[in-house]
């Protein structure tokens, strides 16, 4: 069988100051298909301390461009041809696209997609550029990818992609995957204990948590709130939680390495994610793994599938005051949070990254025989992941 020569342009990689769960699905998909005998480029923004190209894990790695200049770095490159000849390329969408299409002439594209940002771009950007990105994302991109095959990672996006037009038909769901707990010599906390395990930016919402905070040490005079990740909001939290008086509740804990988030994951009785938009909720997963419930917004979209609702945690159909309200009602019920937490850890079990590279390498292969390539299946076994210092979920591009 041929090997399969595949290109992901994607804004970061999991070692990224600002990588998060996009990246995490990303490399455990480009490690399977590298680990079956595939050529797997990722192609990604460069930070201090990185190098321009390098080879991990099987993986070749291709940095350059900033923030916003990664965009015009791939299109550059794309049309020089400076990757070589490709079988098939992954445009990973993260708010706006690559424009792989336009460049590549006949080469296939696969667009991956965590969620639609419709509701974040007014939260991240002023009026004008907010309109511009929106754009881009709802009118621009299915238009310049109408003819190419999408994955999304839950069923809500690929209902989102549908009402910008992208037909169901040519949308593949195929979940995150999970590494499973490691082994932790750590106890639940004796105290109330929640986290909030995410890149620190407006989105992500963190201050709902500080504002319940505010509420619940009424009934919690103990509570402890961890919160792992950090990001260029980090300050203006810190800054809410002294207004707030919750500041000697909270630990902001900024990045940390694997083995220590999964501490805190271990001591906590719940997770909150009050996100405003979520793909999936990678983060939901990783919790549970530990038997830790989540609680999170229903409208946030992904998380509806990652949380089954009174069964693996509680979604949200209010406001702030209900969302502290159903931390409450985990936080004050033992036995109600352990069966929480213990059908959680039960179904994460069902989510792992060989299954989602194998689903993966599916669509490539049906994608690449089109072209006239044969592809080699990818393996089952589970692909480690071994970067990254933050794990929040579905970033805005922009």
């Amino acid at each position: 069988m041929a090997v399969l020569r595949v290109l992901f342009l994607n804004w970061r990689d999991t070692r990224h100051p600002e990588g998060g769960g996009s990246e995490v699905y990303v490399e455990n998909v480009a490690r399977s298909l590298a680990a079956a005998g595939h050529q797997v480029t990722i192609f990604c923004a460069m930070y201090e301390g990185a190098l321009a190209d390098e080879m991990a894990d099987g993986v070749r790695f291709v940095r350059a461009g900033t923030k916003l200049g990664v965009y015009r770095e791939a299109v550059l490159r794309m049309r020089r041809r400076a990757f070589g000849e490709l079988d098939v390329i992954i445009d990973v969408q993260n708010g706006i696209p690559f424009m792989s299409r336009a460049v590549v002439g006949p080469t296939p594209v696969v667009v991956l997609v965590h969620h639609v940002h419709r509701e974040q771009w007014p939260v991240v950007y002023d009026p004008l550029r907010s309109k511009i990105g929106w754009w881009v994302e709802s009118v621009l991109a299915p238009r310049l990818y109408r003819n190419c095959t999408y994955v999304a990672v839950s069923d809500k996006t690929r209902e989102e992609l549908g009402d910008l037009g992208v037909q169901p038909s040519r949308v593949h769901v195929i979940h995150n995957g999970i590494e499973q707990a490691p082994g932790l010599d750590i106890s639940r906390s004796e105290h109330p204990h929640i986290a909030v395990v995410g890149r620190l930016v407006p989105h992500k919402r963190v201050e709902h948590v500080l504002r319940a905070a505010a509420i619940l040490r009424r009934r919690h005079p103990d509570l402890r709130i961890s919160v792992v990740g950090d990001g260029w909001w980090s300050q203006r939290l810190q800054q809410v939680a002294q207004t707030l008086g919750v500041s000697d509740l909270v630990d902001f804990l900024g990045f940390v390495d694997e083995k220590t988030k999964h501490r805190v994951y271990a001591s906590a009785w719940v997770l909150a994610l009050p996100s405003l938009k979520e793909g999936w909720g990678i983060v939901v997963m990783e919790a549970a793994t530990h038997g830790v419930p989540a609680v999170a917004y229903r409208e946030a979209g992904g998380v509806a599938e990652s949380i089954v609702h009174e069964q693996t945690g509680l979604l949200v159909d209010g406001d702030l005051a209900d969302f502290a309200q159903a931390l409450d009602a985990v936080l004050s019920n033992p036995a109600h949070r352990d069966r929480l937490g213990e059908s959680a850890r039960i179904r994460s079990e069902e989510f792992t990254w060989a299954a989602t590279a194998a689903s993966f390498a599916d669509v490539l292969g049906e994608v690449a025989a089109k072209g006239g390539v044969s592809v080699v299946p990818a393996p089952s076994g589970h692909v480690e992941h071994h970067g990254g210092r933050n794990r929040g979920v579905d970033q805005l591009s922009p």
